[in-house]
């Protein structure tokens, strides 16, 4: 299935293993930095190799850092290197080893006299990739070891000349691992956005099948069943139970929220029946799962009351509305009714349905409650709650 967001297709920016990713420019960002920065070392030793007091050091030195830099480029490049921050740790402490390595071509004093440590910008690299992999406290860990190893060579009488350096790493870590993490959420809520897309087009496929195939297999059975009378009218009843069930899951949605929150619409519509109608926005109202949950539980003791008290014919509606800052939540039935005054004795006689598992838990969530009812008019719940 070829299932497009906005002209973006799930495998855009896809490599082995991913399915969106859009860190992966950064990444290939990172090898490109590498490949030009060693070049940039290699024309900085040619440029001073009549001052490099050993230049056979300066060219094992080079070597080694090609070689790491074709390692490292192959493992950015591939999904596992990517993943596994293990490689950037890595690239780390064979920066600083060949940071080290200048030794084989300036003697310390003269590093520390001015000379050049010739791993140059290409240093930087392993900042970069642990910014990237790691976000903002890695790209600050990657600058910090750097700029250790480059004072520990420059000498702390040095410092002031390596500042500017040390700046430059900082932000560099500071900035690349802000865009990383910000990219990283990115891709997540990206590819979460493409999984509920195709998850939506499949179901939408698998609804007009059952609504061509069985939903009116089931409608018709209800009609004919009721047509025929007697023990045909138990299984009209049955098949309309089970179209409501099926219209229920049809219209089924993504119950999680984030943070800790939930749609409180995805948990009422399974409560639909033949005589519970449920009525909800379409999109949807995310609560705090404490506070959802209860409200469903206020919804039961609600409906029970109905099947109880209203009738054997009586109908009920659950309404759901999305004022922003609140929700409202209404359950009305058409049944026999009552008064307020006969609630009020109910309470006093020792029946605290209406009074704790209604009353109580919408009080206990900081919400209100009122009802109407009247004798022969059925009876009315009206909940408003905070979204908070």
């Amino acid at each position: 299935m070829d299932v497009s967001l906005g002209g973006l297709r799930p495998d855009a920016g896809r490599s082995r293993g991913d399915v969106v990713d859009l860190m992966l420019p950064l990444w290939r960002a990172l090898v490109v930095f590498r490949v030009i920065t060693w070049g940039f070392a290699c024309f900085g030793v040619w440029s001073r190799w009549d001052g490099i007091h050993r230049p056979a050091g300066a060219v094992i030195q080079l070597a080694v850092m090609g070689l790491w830099t074709i390692v490292a480029s192959i493992g950015y490049s591939r999904h596992w290197g990517r993943r596994n921050t293990r490689l950037s740790f890595a690239d780390l402490i064979v920066t600083v080893g060949c940071m080290y390595l200048t030794l084989l071509a300036q003697p310390l004093l003269d590093i520390r006299a001015g000379a050049s440590v010739l791993t140059s910008v290409w240093a930087a690299g392993p900042v970069l990739a642990l910014a990237i992999s790691r976000g903002r406290d890695g790209g600050l860990l990657g600058a910090a070891t750097i700029s250790l190893a480059l004072l520990s060579l420059r000498g702390v009488d040095n410092a002031a000349r390596i500042l500017s350096n040390v700046q430059l790493l900082l932000v560099a870590g500071l900035v690349v691992g802000y865009a990383a993490s910000t990219m990283r959420r990115a891709t997540s809520r990206l590819r979460d956005a493409i999984a509920a897309e195709s998850a939506t087009a499949e179901r939408l496929r698998l609804n007009r099948s059952i609504h061509d195939g069985v939903l009116q297999v089931l409608a018709q059975v209800q009609r004919r069943g009721n047509a025929i009378g007697g023990e045909a009218v138990e299984l009209a009843s049955m098949a309309a139970e089970q179209e409501v069930a099926l219209r229920t899951l049809m219209s089924s949605r993504a119950v999680t929220g984030d943070r800790g929150r939930i749609d409180l619409c995805m948990l009422l519509l399974p409560l639909a029946t033949p005589r519970i109608d449920v009525v909800v926005p379409a999109g949807q109202v995310l609560l705090p799962t404490a506070k959802a949950t209860e409200l469903v539980a206020v919804v039961k003791e609600a409906l029970s009351n109905v099947s109880k008290h209203a009738g054997p014919d009586a109908q009920a509606w659950v309404v759901v509305e999305d004022l922003g800052a609140d929700v409202l939540l209404s359950i009305r039935d058409d049944g026999a009714g009552t008064t307020v005054d006969r609630l009020e004795a109910d309470r006093s006689d020792g029946h605290l349905g209406v009074s704790q598992s209604i009353r109580g838990r919408i009080t206990d969530l900081g919400g209100s409650v009122t009802v109407r009812t009247a004798p022969g008019e059925g009876t009315e719940w009206e909940m408003k709650v905070s979204t908070a």
